[in-house]
């Protein structure tokens, strides 16, 4: 099994990086992984953590329209360059928290993606060069507000209310290119999406390049893929699902505000 690279917060309210080990004990590190944190001498038992998201981006750059699939079922082809939106770092949340369906709208769709974390401050790079400025790999669900994005016609409120974002649970270092991610909804063990990540039409190292173009990204910022066909809309009291082979199991529950 990969290692895997967690954030967690302990019984004092104190935050930590470290490695999440088979016995799920974590062994804590002395600053964030991507900025070369080493093992120290303290192991955080499980009653006596909290997983949080396993980072703190100061952006979320986020990616549309980047299945083929996916963007004919929006009603639109697919774009000639990188499609970007972002969402504000309030969205996150950790996995096993809740999304809060917001009074404003009437339709919440869940959007299963694969979440890139920057190691290293990029800017202007090459496409040879944003392969080694991806630091590692987690799981995403960029939920969106259906309905307002349609009404607003661009997408910042849709997809920029708090817990829109949940991250996680953790980040590994490697991914098979051909993982496959799958989202689920409650106990129906049919998934609602189901492709490999190979399908996308820009792949992660473009998708960075292209970014650094823009704007300067910071270690420890997040970068949404897309996501593919079969987006769907969620309903106040359902589990969603989001599983990438080689990372695990994004959940999250569907409340209120």
């Amino acid at each position: 099994m990969a290692q895997r690279y967690v954030r967690v917060q302990n019984q004092e309210g104190k935050i930590y990086y470290g490695l999440l080990q088979l016995s799920l004990n974590v062994q804590v590190l002395d600053a964030p992984p991507w900025l070369k944190g080493e093992p120290i001498d303290l192991i955080l038992e499980p009653k006596n953590y909290q997983i949080l998201t396993p980072c703190s981006p100061s952006k979320i750059v986020a990616v549309g329209k980047n299945y083929t699939e996916h963007a004919e079922e929006m009603g639109t082809k697919v774009p000639s360059e990188p499609l970007l939106f972002l969402k504000p770092p309030s969205s996150i949340i950790a996995s096993e928290t809740e999304i809060k369906y917001p009074l404003q709208s009437q339709r919440v769709d869940y959007e299963g993606e694969l979440a890139l974390v920057i190691g290293d401050r990029t800017c202007n790079c090459t496409v040879e060069e944003a392969q080694t400025k991806i630091w590692g790999y987690t799981i995403a669900n960029d939920v969106t507000a259906r309905d307002l994005q349609q009404k607003d016609g661009q997408w910042t409120r849709a997809k920029g209310f708090d817990t829109f974002c949940p991250l996680g649970p953790w980040i590994v270092r490697e991914l098979n290119p051909g993982a496959r991610l799958q989202t689920f909804l409650n106990d129906d063990p049919t998934p609602v999406q189901s492709a490999c990540i190979d399908q996308m039409v820009f792949p992660p190292e473009v998708l960075v390049s292209y970014i650094s173009q823009v704007m300067t990204l910071l270690p420890g910022d997040v970068v949404l893929t897309g996501t593919p066909v079969g987006i769907g809309p969620m309903h106040i009291g359902d589990r969603v699902r989001v599983e990438i082979e080689g990372i695990g199991r994004l959940e999250n529950t569907v409340t209120t505000y």
